[in-house]
């Protein structure tokens, strides 16, 4: 192919100049051939692509369709229930609620109900009347040596930095949560003029980068901490241990979405990519985590703070629970991510596979607070690819008091899905910061469509309930949800994850299942 271009490159350039003798005005054809022939003259030159390098100019066409192979396969292949990660059935029904369309569908489920892995709710004869329950149930967070609790919505917006979105994205989303009276967890980033433009409840996260609460040298700085726990925006306080879509790896900003002005929040170098650090520095001890959360707490004035984690070895939380136990001191409320949680960027192998799924998570995490007879101190919060309210219902039957989604809220603010977050050229304006294409988001329509997406989802959420004969989510639990693992076998959730009884762990026998992961726990260590 190289010679076939070398030579036609020849031809097409010699019949012009022919031409040229003849009629002056054929030399503007040039204008058309010479970038043509310039292009295909670089792919022979450049020794980093063979295709381009063996097939001047026609190999560039396999770049162009790769590009566009996201696309095609999202809006003409998949089917509606096979896309991933979020299939368009799921998508269509965001866009719709966010935009106050007609969610329902017409002619039953597109769903192989027999197929394993299938899942579904027990209803009741007698239901509840829907129109007369709360159609926005809360949940105090807060324990005893909580000054502030905070009133949360059963959904609330999922942990997302701005850096990771663009400034566009934050506010309409710090307005949506506004409007609808819900909390928005602002990354690990720190705090920006975004969040806090609007005056909407936020949950500030601390991951082990101590954005917004770090001195010159990138450790914790309590001053800093209390500086930005005072604003009154800030209703809870969140310290990031790990994030399901790359646990044990620490966050990514890529350096062409460090801006300066991302830069001055976060106090590092514009333009570099920013890693944050895979572990925290202010504690090395379950002991010491326990007492760093407790100093939080205190240093911003009795606000309720919990940590964030993905569960990986099992061991390290039950040590929390014995550090817990054995100083009498409990975070406010323990959010659980799943390894089928979102993120802007992460290697293939951490999102794919590491850390536990949210159920498994979940299940766990509630099993070892009853287990040490803690489980009324500590609100749970499930996150983790939460995207309706069967989804909802689904994880509070298996233990937690409220969920977190960012991916949703991400599509109620616009995002399509184009999986570009890391490239900073999402064409919708949400994940990036290239001012043109942050322009394309306008909050005002954008911020409506955020609360429109919360109410009904939450209306969905507490419809659920009713048609389960249920009056409040706290009565959920695990025997309501059944799962085909077989095409002739049904589980409840119960059977695949079994409850413990309070004060397990806590016995001079504890389960089996938990007895090799209990004795090689410590509080002193991780």
């Amino acid at each position: 192919m190289r010679k076939i271009f070398i030579y036609s490159s020849i031809a097409v350039t010699a019949l012009l100049l022919l031409w040229a003798y003849f009629w002056i005005d054929a030399l503007f054809g040039f204008l058309l051939v010479a970038p043509l022939i310039i292009m295909g003259v670089q792919d022979i030159v450049q020794k980093k692509q063979s295709i381009k390098r063996n097939f001047p100019l026609l190999g560039r066409l396999r770049y162009v369709f790769e590009d566009m192979r996201p696309k095609i396969q999202q809006y003409f292949v998949e089917s509606d229930t096979d896309g991933a990660p979020i299939n368009r059935n799921d998508r269509s029904v965001i866009y719709q609620r966010a935009k106050r369309q007609v969610d329902t569908t017409p002619f039953g489920t597109q769903m192989n109900v027999y197929a394993e892995g299938y899942e579904w709710m027990s209803h009741s004869i007698v239901p509840h009347d829907f129109h007369s329950m709360n159609h926005s149930p809360r949940v105090q967070i807060g324990n005893r040596d909580c000054k502030q609790p905070y009133a949360a919505s059963v959904l609330n917006i999922s942990a997302m930095s701005f850096g990771s979105l663009s400034g566009n994205a934050i506010e309409a989303l710090n307005s949506g949560a506004k409007i609808g009276g819900f909390a928005h967890n602002t990354g690990e980033g720190g705090l920006s003029p975004y969040h806090l433009k609007n005056g909407g409840d936020l949950i500030w996260q601390i991951g082990t980068g101590y954005f917004g609460a770090r001195d010159e040298a990138g450790n914790f700085s309590p001053e800093a901490f209390r500086k930005n726990a005072a604003h009154p925006e800030v209703k809870m306080i969140e310290l990031k241990m790990s994030q399901g879509a790359k646990p044990g790896h620490g966050g990514i900003l890529p350096g062409k979405k460090n801006t300066p002005e991302i830069a001055a929040i976060r106090g590092v170098k514009a333009g570099t990519t920013v890693f944050s650090p895979p572990y925290h520095s202010a504690f090395k001890t379950p002991r010491e985590l326990v007492l760093f959360i407790q100093k939080l707490r205190e240093l911003s004035d009795g606000k309720p703070v919990g940590f964030k984690l993905c569960i990986g070895r099992k061991s390290e939380f039950i040590s929390i629970c014995k550090a817990m136990v054995s100083l009498d001191i409990y975070p406010d409320f323990i959010t659980v991510d799943g390894g089928e949680g979102g993120t802007g960027a992460a290697p293939p192998e951490f999102s794919n596979f590491v850390g536990m799924p949210l159920l498994d998570g979940l299940a766990f995490v509630d099993n070892m607070l009853k287990g040490f007879n803690i489980r009324q101190h500590i609100r749970i919060g499930a996150s983790g690819k939460i995207l309706t309210g069967f989804q909802m219902i689904r994880a509070v039957a298996l233990g937690a008091d409220y969920c977190n989604s960012a991916r949703a809220m991400m599509m109620a603010v616009g995002c399509i899905q184009a999986l570009e977050c890391h490239k900073n050229t999402c064409p919708t304006g949400v994940a990036t910061q290239n001012p043109e294409l942050m322009k394309g988001l306008d909050i005002a329509d954008k911020r409506t469509r955020v609360a429109n997406f919360h109410k009904y989802t939450v209306e969905s959420f507490v419809e659920l309930l009713a048609a389960a004969g249920l009056d409040n989510p706290a009565k959920l639990n695990r025997h309501q949800i059944s799962r085909r693992v077989f095409t002739n076998k049904v589980r409840t959730l119960e059977q695949i994850y079994p409850s413990v009884k309070v004060g397990a762990m806590l016995e001079p026998v504890v389960p089996k299942r938990y007895q090799q992961s209990f004795a090689s726990a410590s509080a002193d260590e991780f």
